[in-house]
């Protein structure tokens, strides 16, 4: 990632009130710049989910803002969808179709002419390396390879930002290193990441900057190593229970 990166990703103050009092996510406020891999993590029920959905332009805020590309969310949210895709993590794809056939249907839902949508096809197949098994439906995927042909599908047209729900959920350590390479290659490209997860392995390996959220709360941010040096820990694991559960969120 370049250090000198412009802003592609601008959150500012974002809140959600589902009743008086009661707060999803609350006064959240972080950017990502370009070819950044940046990850949001917390424990169930953080306000990770809440933030990310307002993100991707999927909830409303109560207050507040997001710019994907200068595009905001509350004024401009067809402006973000063009910059901006989304893999949450219990998505799915249709099992009845072959794997080509899916990245084709999803490439002309993104592409503005068919030598577009060809060329993301031509990507994303590259991408999910799944080659003859693309010619076979869906449902006879194994759970790595469907997440394979979704992670595709999420990066072939080239968003500014890609926001990945726990992009190796469920996936055999060699699947899941083969993800992670990949999202390392592409933010070396120029492309941006917002994740969450709750491994922190995966973490502390793959992202430049974390943010840990909890009651809604974004409580610290930083580099994963600096981080570690700050709470004097011997991990990104160690951090994360340090600010969780001893940071005083009482009342806020």
């Amino acid at each position: 990632m370049s250090e000198q990166g412009e802003v592609v990703l601008q959150v500012d103050h974002l809140s959600k009130q589902y009743k008086k009092g009661v707060y999803a996510s609350r006064d959240v406020s972080f950017d990502v710049k370009k070819g950044e891999i940046f990850a949001l993590i917390g424990p169930n029920g953080a306000g990770k989910t809440t933030t990310i959905r307002m993100i991707a332009t999927l909830l409303k805020p109560t207050e507040g803002d997001a710019k994907v590309g200068g595009k905001s969310i509350l004024t401009d949210p067809a402006g973000v969808r063009e910059g901006l895709t989304y893999l949450p993590d219990e998505a799915g794809a249709y099992k009845n179709m072959k794997g080509r056939d899916y990245l084709r249907f999803m490439a002309e839902m993104y592409a503005h002419s068919k030598q577009q949508a060809d060329g993301f096809v031509a990507d994303a197949e590259k991408i999910c390396g799944l080659g003859d098994r693309l010619n076979d439906k869906i449902g006879s995927y194994s759970r790595g390879m469907t997440r394979k042909l979704l992670l595709a599908r999420t990066i072939m047209p080239r968003p500014l930002v890609a926001i990945l729900d726990e992009p190796t959920s469920g996936l055999d350590i060699i699947n899941a290193l083969e993800i992670r390479r990949k999202i390392k290659a592409l933010a070396a490209e120029g492309m941006s990441f917002l994740l969450s997860s709750h491994n922190m392995l995966e973490i502390e390996y793959v992202s430049d900057r974390v943010g840990i959220i909890a009651k809604g709360h974004l409580l610290e941010l930083g580099k994963p190593q600096e981080l570690i040096q700050k709470y004097e820990a011997d991990n990104l694991e160690d951090v994360f229970e340090l600010v969780v559960m001893k940071k005083d969120i009482k009342g806020w």
